[in-house]
């Protein structure tokens, strides 16, 4: 059976343009779409799914829209022109070059006048006209690669020396898959909170509402399902029976296993997933100390600790390597460091990632990580155990860190992680991929101090 193609409207247009705007400055561009949508009475409407699809594309699609946008204009760099401009060009851009047959415009005079108005009213006078000048040309336009590294990035839709740098890491046969595994779209990934409810009681509100409805094999309190769903009306998130985390991250504090009455640092917790588990295995029992330095990131979390009903952690709004300075030295049991990284394994789930994704942070990055452990270890006692873990599939974020803790530390000592993932690049550690385990990328490595 053919499908038909979605007929877009005017508030169809500019819901898009919304969330591609706001998807530049409020990550993960999920909640920008979310934002976006409700403010045009979109979110959890008919209109969701398929405007959904043609977001999650454009973000997909961000480098080669924005190679067509200064083909289209002459501009050196798409962030010179102003925001609204650029998002309206992406859109039409997507809409009229890549989703051909996939939707028909319903009166395209009337959306090029509406969308005129909007640019003209939110930037200069004179952008809407030079807009529908613009949306026209759209219909000669087209856009192919220029050489043998720009036929990759098409095929691929990365940047090329990621590309590179993966093939290099698994060889090409295997980087094809991995490549491939980033390209489709994941199933929604929750968790259970164990302080409120039960898995069995989240699957038997679930059944029937959502599709391919599972239970992780690997992280028994994780389950899955397809999308759309509206978490803004679910009963079960809003009352935070479940939290919204992937299987991969969900691990990280089990294999950390904080007992109940223990002290915990977590150094870059925002927004709070990993946190607010070890708040459950702790059964709000002892004190988990949280540090991070985006504002609005932990806003998020403070309102997620809250609505799960963990309330035993204290939040600090500070760079994690300050942590000894603020709570001495040899004062925690366990130390959790999901550090900052290029973040490449979620670009599954994060696709317009992948365009921002630079080689040259990736060494200031692993200082950093390097940074961050060595401020653990001060903060660990005396047997003590702390989990480093990334999701980046990069070497130089995971392995090569933890070599030169260990090279460097005689008091530290690996503990051998044992599955339920592949092992790492270094014997101990592990390695979720997601082209092998339908989750996101993640390492980890457990050590102890002596």
């Amino acid at each position: 059976m053919v499908k038909e193609p979605y007929a877009i409207e005017w508030v169809d247009v500019a819901a898009l343009i919304e969330a591609v705007k706001l998807s530049e400055a409020i990550k993960p561009s999920q909640q920008a779409k979310r934002d976006a949508f409700r403010k045009y009475g979109v979110l959890g409407g008919r209109k969701d799914p398929p405007l959904t699809a043609i977001f999650y594309d454009i973000m997909l699609r961000l480098g080669l829209l924005d190679k067509a946008v200064v083909k289209l204009t002459g501009v050196s760099n798409p962030l010179l022109l102003d925001p609204y401009l650029r998002a309206a060009l992406r859109v039409f851009i997507e809409l009229k070059v890549f989703s051909k047959g996939k939707i028909v415009f319903k009166d395209l005079d009337k959306i090029k006048s509406k969308v005129s108005s909007y640019l003209s009213k939110h930037s200069h006078p004179y952008v809407g006209m030079w807009l529908w000048d613009a949306i026209d040309k759209l219909d000669n336009f087209s856009l192919t690669p220029e050489n043998e590294e720009e036929s990759l990035m098409f095929k691929y839709l990365l940047p090329p020396w990621y590309i590179r740098r993966v093939k290099e890491l698994l060889g090409g046969e295997e980087a094809e898959k991995y490549f491939n595994s980033l390209l489709a779209k994941p199933k929604i990934s929750v968790r259970v909170n164990t302080l409120k409810s039960t898995v069995e009681e989240v699957i038997k509100e679930l059944e029937g509402r959502v599709k391919g409805l599972e239970v992780s094999d690997k992280v028994p309190n994780v389950i899955k399902f397809y999308g759309p769903f509206n978490f803004d009306r679910s009963p079960l998130h809003l009352s935070g029976r479940i939290v919204i985390q992937e299987e991969a991250a969900a691990l990280a504090p089990l294999l950390l296993n904080p007992k109940p009455g223990e002290v915990v640092v977590d150094l870059a917790a925002a927004p709070g997933g990993k946190t607010e588990l070890m708040g459950e295995l702790m059964l709000n029992q002892g004190r988990i100390y949280a540090f991070d330095v985006d504002e609005a990131r932990i806003k998020r979390m403070r309102k997620l600790l809250e609505r799960a009903g963990v309330n035993i952690v204290n939040i600090y709004k500070r760079d994690g390597r300050e942590a000894p300075k603020v709570l001495g030295t040899e004062v925690a049991d366990k130390v959790l460091i999901d550090a900052p990284c290029s973040s490449d394994g979620t670009l599954m789930k994060n696709p317009d990632l992948r365009w921002r994704l630079s080689e040259e942070e990736v060494g200031k990055l692993s200082q950093l990580q390097y940074e961050l452990i060595l401020a653990g270890l001060k903060l660990l006692k005396p047997g003590g155990h702390l989990l480093y873990c990334t999701c980046s599939a990069l070497k130089e974020q995971n392995e090569d860190v933890i070599a030169k803790v260990l090279r460097k530390r005689k008091d530290v000592e690996l503990i051998p992680l044992k599955g339920p993932y592949d092992s790492g690049y270094i014997e101990g550690t592990m390695r979720a991929w997601p082209h092998k385990h339908n989750t996101i990328g993640f390492f980890y490595a457990l050590l102890k101090k002596r």
